[in-house]
């Protein structure tokens, strides 16, 4: 039995690995500091099916508070640290940005110091596929420069994954960062494209359709997003030869992979998929590209499953009627 800090443990993410990881009898402490960034119930809500376990704790506190965290982790020692907190979405980063700098930088700095004094074995944190944003070379590789981010929030993991590296490199920290592909399913975020859909669907109301439907996403089913975050968890990185290191390599304990469903979907398939499931055809406002979008995401997860094993694999078609079946149960829609 393993003791795993799960930061974020009320957001998406972070609550599925929890659950996953408290059902295969870790004990998992979970942090979160419920924000309004979308409403908190929902958080709550989440919470509420990880509270009866008998082996996770709970405390409310942000990454950005050092002598929270310094608490934290004098409480207690963490075989490892599934970080998955941060200020996330694209378009809020336009209008709000120290939330950004706050969360995603102030935040990793304290997360990277508490491991390193703490010797935590091992520091598993979320980065993202906007990190590769204006690359056109596709499937996205994580060999590929990625020096020229579209938005802040891009910036901000793109500079997590290289303070990362330095705390790898200096102190023997090992770290492992995660580019995530357009992550749905059940108990998702209301910002996503998804749930905003669904819920205008159900409502009558028409639906913002950006790049007139034509941006295409690797959209990937979160139980497939837990699988490879808790393989990847199990497998520390060890510091390599420098000697068998080339040019483009590390020989620190350091890796990067792509987790994504490796089968790009355009926008308007989902939304048919998504109209085919509720039993509704929306009305759509065709609409431009937004900045700090990208037409195209597509994770080349070779590396993956060279190391770890697993291909996600869950189609879109499957994925959306769950997502569909939770969120009517969720809101009692008949």
């Amino acid at each position: 039995m393993s003791r795993i800090l799960v930061t974020g443990a009320a957001g998406f993410i972070g609550f599925h690995t929890a659950l996953r990881l408290l059902e295969r009898g870790d004990q998992v402490v979970g942090i979160d500091n419920l924000n309004e960034y979308y409403n908190p119930q929902l958080k709550r809500d989440r919470l509420a099916q990880l509270t009866p376990h008998d082996n996770f704790q709970f405390t409310q506190v942000g990454l950005e508070d050092r002598d929270g965290m310094s608490r934290l982790f004098t409480s207690g020692t963490f075989d490892t640290v599934i970080h998955l907190a941060a200020q996330a979405g694209v378009r809020y980063s336009l209008t709000n940005p120290h939330a950004y700098v706050d969360s995603n930088l102030v935040g990793f700095t304290n997360i990277l110091e508490m491991c390193r004094h703490h010797k935590v074995g091992h520091l598993v944190y979320a980065s993202s596929s906007s990190v590769y944003g204006a690359n056109r070379s596709i499937p996205f590789r994580v060999e590929d420069r990625v020096d020229h981010p579209v938005s802040l929030y891009a910036a901000t993991k793109k500079a997590n994954e290289l303070m990362a590296h330095t705390y790898s490199h200096l102190f023997g920290l090992p770290t492992t960062g995660l580019r995530f592909f357009t992550v749905y399913g059940p108990w998702g975020r209301p910002d996503m494209a998804l749930w905003m859909f669904t819920e205008a669907i159900l409502n009558g109301r028409p639906i913002d359709v950006f790049n007139y439907g034509r941006m295409k996403r690797d959209f990937t089913y979160i139980d497939d997003i837990v699988e490879g975050v808790i393989r990847v968890n199990d497998r520390i990185p060890l510091p390599a030869d420098p000697s068998t290191v080339d040019d483009h390599g590390t020989a620190a304990p350091y890796r990067i992979y792509n987790i994504g469903n490796n089968q790009p979907v355009e926008l308007i398939h989902m939304i048919e998929t998504l109209e085919r499931c509720i039993g509704i055809t929306a009305e759509k406002r065709m609409l431009p590209m937004q900045p700090g979008d990208v037409p195209a995401t597509y994770a080349d997860i070779d590396a993956l499953q060279r190391d770890v094993g697993f291909r996600p694999d869950t189609s879109i078609e499957v994925g959306i009627e769950k997502f569909v079946d939770w969120f009517r149960n969720y809101h009692r829609i008949a």
